[in-house]
């Protein structure tokens, strides 16, 4: 599946540092199979399929499943695309493969518990801990579909192109007049209108117009009710008996929407990403790990953007972007500390606290603690300033931990660059 074009669309993406190259958790992203389950249930076609865990659970799919079908499809299943065109450590080519119904258990087992990397995996790829075993179907069309949240219209936005199956993004650089958006009025919702101009956008060549029409629908209604932020289709397409059928399941979900879809949520799987992450989102902390070299602890998202921007300026990468936020316990500045250091490239850390409601007394506690309990290898530059200020350079000072006070935000820069760097 190609999500570059809709990342160029929405927001600008960040890569993920060390030796995780794992997906960054700020829209819940779920397998094709859950999200092919949650289409049928919606009454959008999709191809029959289950997803395997085991050779033995792949070979009592088919027994059961697809007791009369000669090919099978077999898809690896991991939380990034161009799966089908990536390759496995193991020297396997493909993570999707056509099949023999007697072939698919000899090729599922060279799937699993491999190593899957793909262009949207960075270079150490997933690993692969599932497939996803799907009916054969006999496709005379293929095309893209998407739904997505659009900043400039202020509501979602339907991306259709009359052909898919590949590099959406390519088609769009090459034949951008191929590429149709079609924006939905919030309030109103999708209308028989809306959904026709989809339609003739996606072009179907056999598939009944208005049962195509309906399926949009479908689709524009499962998007909303269980608060996606994408919904992609690559290939969305057309088979030999007329119907137009969702081939391929990409969906992420609105973390704020957590409370009332609990259901969907419970699909995540943390195995999947970054365990920095998974480990910042357990004690309530905010984190995005990133590519650089100097690591940042601060209260405050524009803080944390400026901090990052000032290292740059001063030639120096940010390796992430924590956000401990304005009520931090010393607990949770613990917990900081042990992410950070858990990045293998981090060469210095940086902290830099503006006390208001998070006081400077409490920041420079948690970072005595963390420095004594993780057993700091790496220099660490403090920059306090704000409520109780003065308390807190005093335990830095009588802390007797080796730890480099700064001034303001410029000395504190110069400072972290000049300690991981030299």
């Amino acid at each position: 599946m190609a999500r570059g074009l809709l990342n160029k669309l929405v927001s600008r993406s960040l890569s993920v540092a060390g030796k995780w190259q794992q997906q960054q958790l700020r829209r819940l992203n779920i397998h094709e199979y859950q999200g092919a389950e949650l289409m049928s249930k919606s009454g959008i076609n999709v191809p029959r399929g289950a997803a395997a865990s085991t050779i033995d659970e792949v070979k009592e799919t088919i027994r059961h499943v697809f007791p009369n079908e000669k090919e099978l499809v077999v898809k690896s299943q991991i939380l990034a695309g161009g799966r089908g065109l990536g390759t496995f450590t193991s020297g396997l080519k493909g993570g999707v493969h056509i099949v023999k119904a007697e072939e698919a258990a000899d090729i599922a087992g060279k799937m699993l518990g491999q190593v899957l990397v793909t262009k949207q995996t960075g270079p150490h790829g997933k690993v692969v801990s599932k497939v996803y075993l799907c009916e054969k179907l006999s496709l005379v069309n293929e095309m893209y579909f998407a739904i997505t949240l659009d900043r400039k219209t202020a509501g979602p936005l339907i991306i259709a192109c009359r052909k898919g199956g590949t590099s959406i993004e390519d088609l769009a650089e090459k034949f951008p007049d191929m590429i149709i958006k079609v924006p939905i009025d919030v309030f109103k919702g999708i209308t028989d209108e809306d959904a026709a101009k989809v339609v003739d956008g996606l072009a179907p060549k056999v598939a009944d117009r208005n049962d195509s029409i309906e399926q949009v629908k479908k689709l524009y209604k499962l998007f909303c009710e269980c608060d996606c932020t994408m919904l992609e289709i690559n290939p969305i397409a057309e088979t030999s008996d007329n119907q137009l059928v969702a081939a391929d399941a990409k969906l992420n979900f609105d973390d704020n929407a957590a409370f009332r879809q609990k259901a969907i949520f419970a699909l995540r799987d943390p195995t999947q990403e970054d365990p920095r992450e998974v480990a910042a989102a357990k004690a309530d902390l905010n984190y995005i790990g990133l590519d650089g070299e100097i690591g940042c602890m601060v209260n405050g998202a524009g803080l944390a953007m400026a901090t990052m921007d000032i290292i740059k300026l001063h030639g120096g990468t940010p390796a992430n972007f924590l956000d401990v936020g304005g009520n931090a316990s010393e607990g949770q500045v613990v917990e900081a500390f042990k992410i950070l250091t858990s990045d293998e490239k981090v060469k210095a850390i940086l902290v830099n606290i503006f006390g208001g409601i998070m006081k400077c007394d409490i920041i420079a506690s948690g970072i005595v603690n963390a420095a004594k309990q993780v057993s700091l290898k790496v220099p660490v530059v403090v920059r306090l300033e704000g409520t109780n200020v003065d308390q807190g350079k005093r335990i830095l000072k009588e802390s007797g931990m080796t730890l480099i006070t700064a001034e303001d935000l410029d000395d504190a820069a110069e400072k972290a660059v000049k300690a991981a760097y030299n």
